[in-house]
């Protein structure tokens, strides 16, 4: 049996994409051995020369990689997008955050706020700044270390109301997940993934990634709150 090929995905994909190796696996014969790590770690490991056959990451990294040389130019392929939501701990009061209104005093009147390292977070400051409330909440917000889900710290009462990806959310015990962010505010990563340019096999590696984006596995990534790309 050939050798095992080797992708580096952020924790957000972390679930489908460990699904989609099997799929893969069981398709083919050929394993794909999965490790995820926070995104920022993930592209730095990328930059610093590390060798992996297939990277998915949020779609503008994907594509700074590729820019860099890292990526083989034209391999990008889309897999899903992903919408951001809001948790509390289990058995918690659960604020309204059903209008952009409603959030922003749900997070005003949050004793902490947290967020990741990601997409999810940059986009939430953006907001913060934009509603003119960052002065305001900056001394209580927490930012996850780079994979430790944002969730976790919910459940160990670390944070009141945690910002994160839906399908990084979904899986944890101990958190109540309140919904998805308002439409006004609301924002959609794509994650995609690209063959590396370190990667001896690298058709191999576009097969992975063109079975990963096939329409048929829009259920599965539903199943983890993903919608397909």
């Amino acid at each position: 049996m050939s050798e095992s090929l080797k992708l580096l995905s952020s924790m957000a994909t972390r679930l489908p994409l460990g699904e989609l190796c099997g799929a893969y696996q069981r398709s083919t014969g050929l394993r794909v051995d999965l490790e995820a790590v926070g995104g920022v770690d993930a592209a730095q490991r990328v930059q610093a020369g590390e060798r992996f056959d297939v990277v998915v990451l949020a779609s503008p990294v994907i594509d700074q990689l590729t820019s860099e040389g890292h990526l083989l130019a034209g391999s990008r392929l889309d897999l899903v997008r992903s919408g951001v939501a809001v948790a509390v701990r289990a058995g918690a009061t659960r604020p309204s955050i059903d209008t952009e209104a409603a959030l922003k005093a749900a997070v005003l009147a949050a004793p902490t706020v947290g967020y990741s390292t990601g997409p999810s977070g940059q986009h939430l400051i953006k907001v913060f700044e934009r509603w003119g409330i960052l002065h305001q909440v900056r001394d209580r917000i927490v930012q996850a270390r780079p994979g430790i889900p944002v969730g976790q710290l919910v459940a160990e009462g670390q944070v009141a109301l945690g910002f994160q990806q839906l399908s990084e959310l979904l899986p944890l015990a101990g958190i109540e997940i309140l919904g998805l962010l308002p439409a006004a505010v609301q924002v959609l990563t794509t994650f995609s993934g690209g063959v590396a340019s370190r990667s001896m096999r690298p058709d191999e590696a576009r097969s992975v990634l063109a079975f990963m984006a096939s329409p048929e596995f829009a259920p599965l990534k539903q199943r983890y709150g993903m919608q397909e790309a």
